[in-house]
């Protein structure tokens, strides 16, 4: 199987819209438990304080969720990347009665009319799916007037940009939620504080991660401050867990780890992809979302979980009826 884990979700278990219209609080959400061989927990993600043992780490990602969906008449375009240059990776999508779905048309030069008397020309291809392109303006400027948040088919209305951000939100950047960290609140961060495990912050802002494709992430522009670095090591050291929040978290962190595992101070541009082969280094446990069939953040989970215990605990989220995406339940992974 190309992705580790390969496996039918039905349509019932997609998470239609967030646990508040459910009326639940974010932090009610179910929250799985694998730690390697044993049987997977069930808890709620209130619990996290009780999984975790005083001087655990938890590393978050702050970067801030743009309105990154343009809607125009017949396509919507979905801000993904910034470029050092000016431009942006765009991706074109045809509007449905539902939401969108991927549009495979579009020709270098093209200009396309926008909202608000805006001018996109797409440059090039530079992926299959994604658009090199350049606005005539200030796009993050732009899109607050005009943008959207990105939403698939399985999110049934639009919601407001609130709804996408996380507790940790503080630098804008990312064309979607760094969804992992949705759950957390300012009362179970004070619990988890108050339990003695930190909390420390990188910043990775994440592209657009279409559904409809299996594809290996592109480059993402991260930064690891040093002042992360340093309790990372630290935890490490004094025998305490390293707890991602989230694959963007795990994807920083291991850019910026060497090969005896100790990270260091980082920024820039990261092409780097976890797998089973490569292993991690800094990382010693995930709190992340539930992912789809073949997608390519399952070959990074079974490096931290191993293919036998993710196998099983996906095999127990399909049985015990766990939701998926950005609104849905969670998944701690301790090794």
């Amino acid at each position: 199987m190309t992705a580790s884990l390969d496996f039918l979700l039905p349509p019932g278990l997609s998470a239609t819209e967030p646990p508040e219209a459910r009326g639940m609080a974010r932090d009610a959400v179910r929250l799985m438990v694998s730690r390697g061989d044993a049987e997977p927990g069930h808890h709620h993600f209130s619990d996290l304080p009780r999984l975790l043992e005083p001087g655990d780490l938890i590393v978050v990602n702050n970067s801030a969720t743009l309105p990154a969906a343009v809607r125009l008449d017949r396509l919507a375009v979905h801000f993904s990347t910034a470029r050092n240059d000016g431009t942006w990776l765009v991706e074109l999508r045809r509007r449905t009665s539902k939401a969108s779905e991927p549009y495979a048309g579009g020709e270098p030069g093209e200009w396309l009319p926008l909202p608000g008397r805006a001018t996109l020309r797409l440059i090039e291809r530079e992926t299959p799916r994604l658009w090199r392109a350049e606005l005539d303006r200030d796009v993050q400027a732009y899109l607050r007037v005009h943008g959207t948040p990105i939403r698939y088919s399985y999110v049934e209305r639009d919601w407001p940009i609130e709804a996408y951000q996380t507790v940790f939100a503080t630098v804008p950047g990312s064309a979607e939620m760094p969804s992992a960290a949705r759950p957390f609140t300012a009362e179970l961060v004070t619990a988890l504080v108050a339990r003695g495990v930190g909390i420390a912050p990188i910043t990775l802002h994440t592209g657009v991660a279409s559904p409809e494709k299996d594809e290996p992430p592109y480059a993402e522009r991260y930064e690891v401050p040093a002042s992360t670095a340093r309790l990372v090591n630290l935890t490490r050291a004094n025998g305490g867990r390293v707890v991602a929040a989230g694959t963007t978290v795990v994807r920083a962190l291991e850019t910026a780890a060497g090969a005896d595992g100790l990270v260091s101070a980082a920024a820039g541009w990261t092409r780097h992809v976890v797998t089973p082969e490569g292993g991690v280094r800094a990382v010693t446990g995930l709190i992340t979302g539930l992912h789809e069939p073949r997608s390519s953040h399952l070959l990074m989970l079974t490096a931290i979980a191993g293919r036998p215990a993710l196998a099983r605990a996906y095999e127990a989220a399909l049985r015990e009826g766990y939701l998926w995406h950005e609104f849905g339940d969670t998944h701690l992974i301790l090794k």
